[in-house]
């Protein structure tokens, strides 16, 4: 328990303050510990949409998000703060045997593409008593009976990486919706004798087509429908996942120190960094 719960004598997290918001988020995404790593783990669909014609699966996904957070302390944020760290990885894998893809034929273009599969480092945020507007956090969430909701929808438009100067006047931006729910026990959350809250996720993504399908200005567009958990035992994420990072991405067994500072990573900043020759992805 931390220290200023500690204070209080509550068993219980109080939702209605800020502070007992920052908790509550940390126990959703981490643990009580601080630095220990936890294991988000989801799998998945994704298809295409285009006008005219029926929705073709193109991918299965598996991800993978390893994090761990700690309790910090500014007055500038509320005082009590937490910060959280991560690394992120979405493997595209053959939608009939599962495998991890080399290469992707493209139905629209008839070209075989290499397949440039998601490695964000780092993924970071913290979670504040205040808003950046300044006001008290407030718990965005919501229960029915005994389980608690999270509904979280994030409309992204913003300059594409990839594209030139001017981009407000023949386009360029780059235009997607995360959405993810969070869900699980009431009491699970709430109860300050438990490290961590068990918690289930449910993430869907609505995207332009990725760089690496050599698409183009071809209309359509991308949608992701998946579902996972939070892990905290290693050998609980797939074997398929397992072996991937082993083999590849030995650093995304563990999380980035809590103090790193670089600024977040996303799969078009990835890709930018590939085709530069900044990063070399894994061979297969």
């Amino acid at each position: 328990m931390t220290p200023a719960l500690a204070a209080t004598g509550r068993r219980e997290l109080d939702l209605s303050t800020p502070l007992g918001v920052v908790q509550a988020n940390r126990r959703i995404w981490c643990t009580m510990t601080d630095n220990q790593p936890v294991y988000w783990f989801w799998r998945g669909d994704v298809y295409s949409r285009r006008q005219g014609e029926p929705d073709k699966l193109l991918f299965k996904v598996e991800g993978l998000n390893t994090r761990t957070c700690a309790t910090m302390n500014d007055p500038a944020k509320g005082g009590q703060f937490v910060r959280s760290t991560s690394r992120e990885i979405l493997l595209y894998l053959d939608p009939t045997t599962g495998e991890v893809l080399k290469t992707w034929n493209n139905p629209w273009t008839g070209d075989s593409v290499d397949v440039l599969h998601v490695a964000n480092d780092p993924v970071n945020g913290e979670f504040t008593q205040r808003t950046r507007a300044g006001q008290p956090a407030t718990w965005r969430g919501s229960t029915i009976g005994a389980s608690w909701f999270l509904t979280t929808t994030i409309p992204l438009f913003y300059a594409n990486p990839l594209a030139g100067a001017f981009q407000d006047e023949v386009g360029g931006k780059y235009h997607a919706t995360e959405m993810f729910n969070f869900m699980g026990e009431k009491s699970n959350l709430v109860d300050l004798r438990l490290n961590s809250a068990d918690a289930t996720v449910s993430w869907a993504r609505i995207s332009d087509w990725l760089p690496w399908m050599k698409m183009g200005d071809r209309e359509g567009m991308l949608y992701f429908h998946t579902g996972g958990r939070k892990l905290l035992d290693w050998n609980d994420v797939s074997p398929l996942m397992r072996a991937e990072v082993e083999r590849h991405y030995p650093e995304y067994r563990t999380p980035p120190p809590i103090a790193d500072a670089r600024p977040n990573e996303t799969s078009w900043t990835y890709y930018l960094k590939v085709q530069k020759g900044e990063i070399t992805p894994p061979k297969r």
